[in-house]
């Protein structure tokens, strides 16, 4: 599927991958918004603790380590015909 198609994918809930990634086990997900009191580390030195924030939804990625970091598509990741879903 192309990104279009992966991206209405990733909002209605499932995890994507490319075929043509290298890592084992690498997909994207999104990260559903919330509301919360500032409570700990980072935020807590930013915000005064008790402060209701915002957390904007966004897309994630699961690393073939096991690690979570914040995902932005590379022009290629755009262009690209090779997303797929995974389980």
């Amino acid at each position: 599927m192309d990104f279009s198609d992966a991206l209405r994918a990733i909002k209605a809930g499932h995890r994507l991958a490319r075929a043509g990634w290298n890592g084992k086990g690498m997909f994207v997900f999104q990260v559903a918004g919330s509301r919360f009191r500032v409570n700990r580390p980072p935020l807590l030195g930013i915000y005064p603790e008790g402060t209701e924030i915002t957390y904007q939804p966004h897309i994630d990625m699961k690393t073939a380590d096991g690690s979570v970091v914040p995902w932005q598509p590379s022009q290629s990741d755009m262009a690209a015909e090779d997303w797929e879903i995974v389980a």
